[in-house]
């Protein structure tokens, strides 16, 4: 996959097929935009998405947090085939840019859009101004098709990133895998921790999470995590581990059933499956030893009935 990231200098020579959003989640909405743009390349386009490298909110507030991280995001759509992947800069100038302009300049003499493929509430240029009937009236001028997606729904509501958010905030992960057609999961590198789950009997690897993900309630998960090409079950805790120590960044934690390898430095990907009890500060370390066999039995018995959808 071919990849600008932060530049406005950018040009593609061949025709494309290209949907524009922020895509945070990536949720089943946007993979269907993501399906239309892919099946342009029958017919002879290369097939493009255009994002941002932050949100307006973000960017004014200097604050928020995301369902998918820039990283992750490329991974996902490298994995499934987009050819071209634009993560425009957010800055003063390119907020300021009019919505007619965006289109002329940056949609169709850069992107080289053949087709464009977006949802009703599409916005883009200055203020959002820009729409999607914008698009339409601007294709017959400027030679592009356009394609309107209709917005997917879960049981008559519409899926959206708003909606993944609240549910991952409620620890929902069941449904919220319902949104994405894939559990919510957190990348990143394995890094040392103080080897106290070792002490227990119970060696970790541990993640420091990127700070603007959106991390669901701290606690203990059912996991699934991919190491590579390979895959196994867990028990991931996320939090500050109370009982402890007094730190306050966040930890991604997580113990590997059948697995006793040394993955220092390795990038893994945790997948949280279902919610299984809030954090809690025990009066002792034995105490909390003798808690986690309890989440560890928990554990085997969910990856029994859940271990089926994986074979």
């Amino acid at each position: 996959m071919i990849k600008w990231i932060g530049t406005e200098n950018f040009r593609i020579e061949e025709k494309t097929a290209v949907t524009i959003g922020k895509f945070d989640g990536i949720h089943s909405g946007h993979q269907k935009l993501l399906d239309q743009v892919l099946s342009c390349r029958a017919k002879g386009y290369r097939t493009a998405v255009f994002t941002f490298e932050k949100s307006l909110s973000e960017f004014f507030t200097g604050k928020g947090s995301v369902l998918t991280t820039n990283q992750e995001k490329e991974e996902y759509l490298a994995e499934i085939g987009i050819d071209v992947l634009v993560e425009f800069p957010v800055n003063d100038q390119t907020v300021s840019i009019e919505p007619e302009e965006f289109i002329r300049r940056i949609l169709k003499a850069q992107m080289n859009a053949g087709i464009v493929i977006a949802g009703y509430d599409c916005s883009y240029g200055y203020r959002g101004r820009g729409d999607f009937s914008l698009l339409e009236r601007m294709g017959n001028e400027l030679s592009y098709q356009t394609v309107l997606v209709e917005k997917e729904l879960y049981e008559g509501r519409e899926i959206s990133s708003t909606y993944v958010r609240s549910e991952v905030e409620k620890g929902n992960m069941e449904l919220v895998e319902q949104l994405l057609k894939r559990p919510y999961s957190i990348y990143g590198r394995v890094a040392h921790g103080r080897k106290l789950g070792r002490q227990l009997s119970m060696p970790t690897l541990n993640l420091l999470p990127d700070k603007n993900k959106l991390l669901p309630p701290f606690g203990v998960y059912m996991s699934r995590v991919k190491v590579g090409t390979q895959e196994y079950d867990g028990i991931t805790n996320i939090g500050c581990k109370p009982t402890v120590t007094d730190q306050k960044i966040p930890v991604v934690e997580t113990y590997l059933y059948d697995f006793d390898d040394d993955l220092y430095g390795e990038n893994i990907e945790v997948s949280l499956l279902h919610y299984e009890r809030p954090e809690k500060k025990f009066a002792s370390v034995f105490e909390l030893k003798e808690h986690l066999k309890k989440d560890l039995d928990a554990g085997e018995k969910y990856r029994r009935v859940r271990g089926r959808k994986y074979k």
